[in-house]
């Protein structure tokens, strides 16, 4: 099958990116955008699958990593490209879901627009780039020379916990290799932490403004378990010893991210609520990291002279993302490095990152060596006026054809 011209292909991912990109498809709401997909898979000559997940069945699975945003429906799309001739099962997975678009953008989130060879938009970088580069990487490959199977799976709910990747999982979608075609500057993801969310409520004691001292502010009573906190995030990240992880710098923070509490001006604060994002250390998973969490609070609710007479509220709930890797020298990154060499002069590197994604879910319930590997920085997903390069989802999507090409040859295999 002849390559298109390089045009041609930029042309057709900035067309396809510009179209997913102005489909709105926040987490909970993809039945949309997973029928553009599907079109887009049929048209490029896969056969096309859905899967529409029991989820009530799913939420009971002793492994299910949770949730956060109510839904009804699971749309699973699967693209499949089977030779008919043995060899490997390999998998090339995207989100399709995106978080809401916030304020402060300079151009309508949903409205794509390209500048300096940039296309602007929500999911723009997180991943609508990476998973046109996957497709892309489809209609690149030459199907005449492979053999096995290449499986590309568009799946919902990543952003609230990965229920979506679970759920394809327990479909039977698990293979030799998969890559996951998040936003990682080209460099290859090897390892990464986790994150688990978590309520506290903190009490204080209730009293007039003009007899402050005869109350507790349960603001200030936060505000020292946040210092608590930090000593502890502090204190795991310094324990840490993996270079991939210390080269981050800070690869599990602990942030509280929403408070509310208070119901009069006048009146000192007898609660707070607050929510926030605990991380979770290379090697652990949520429940692991919850025990240190509460061993944190409880520590600091114990020592303090008000809050020990009464204590405070803990709740983790949510999407539970466990840490992941694969060895660095296993044959996944070290031919995906290769591959992305021979096409760009560069090696990448192999390196961890400190958010949770859907790789732990492959790797950990699916038992698929995975990685990720695609085009953005992720320092602009989730921002005001998101953005990825053009130029990296193509080079994205070449790396991945020539690396598909060669562990799917058609001759032996070595």
């Amino acid at each position: 099958m002849p390559h298109p011209a390089p045009e041609a292909g930029m042309n057709r991912i900035s067309a396809d990116l510009a179209a997913l990109v102005a489909t709105p498809s926040i987490t909970g709401q993809e039945g949309d955008i997973q029928d553009q997909i599907a079109g887009l898979l049929a048209g490029s000559g896969l056969h096309v699958e859905r899967i529409a997940p029991d989820l009530a069945e799913l939420v009971d699975d002793p492994e299910f990593p949770g949730m956060e945003v109510p839904r009804t429906e699971l749309p699973v799309v699967v693209g499949r490209l089977a030779t008919g001739k043995p060899g490997p099962r390999i998998l090339l997975i995207a989100h399709c879901d995106v978080v809401p678009a916030g304020g402060s953008w300079t151009t309508p989130p949903f409205e794509p627009s390209i500048r300096d060879g940039r296309l602007y938009g929500r999911g723009a970088c997180d991943m609508k780039g990476g998973l046109v580069a996957a497709l892309e990487a489809l209609r690149l490959l030459d199907r005449d020379e492979i053999r096995g199977e290449v499986v590309f799976v568009s799946v919902p709910a990543e952003e609230d916990g990965g229920a979506g990747t679970f759920a394809a999982i327990r479909a039977g979608l698990t293979g030799d290799m998969a890559v996951i075609t998040e936003p990682t500057g080209l460099d290859i993801v090897v390892a990464h932490g986790g994150a688990i969310t978590f309520t506290l409520t903190v009490p204080g004691k209730a009293a007039h403004a003009s007899r402050r001292l005869e109350g507790v502010s349960a603001l200030d009573n936060l505000f020292y378990l946040v210092e608590a906190l930090r000593a502890d995030e502090a204190a795991r990240n310094e324990a840490e010893t993996d270079p991939l992880m210390r080269a981050i710098g800070l690869p599990y923070p602990t942030i509280v991210g929403k408070v509310r509490g208070g119901n009069w001006a006048s009146t000192v604060i007898d609660e707070v609520v607050a929510d926030g994002r605990y991380g979770v250390k290379l090697g652990q998973d949520g429940s692991q990291a919850a025990d240190d969490l509460r061993a944190a609070v409880t520590e600091a609710w114990q020592s303090h002279d008000f809050l020990s007479t009464l204590p405070v509220g803990l709740e983790v709930w949510g999407g539970r993302f466990d840490s992941s890797r694969v060895p660095p020298d296993h044959p996944l990154p070290v031919g995906l490095a290769e591959a992305a060499e021979k096409i760009t002069g560069r090696r990448p590197g192999l390196v961890g990152v400190p958010y949770g994604a859907d790789m732990r879910l492959m790797i950990n319930v699916g038992a698929t060596p995975t990685v990720m590997y695609g085009p953005g920085d992720v320092r602009h997903a989730h921002a005001a006026d998101e953005f990825v390069p053009l130029d990296e989802v193509e080079t994205c999507a070449r790396v991945l054809a020539a690396w598909l090409g060669e562990v799917l040859s058609d001759g032996p295999l070595a």
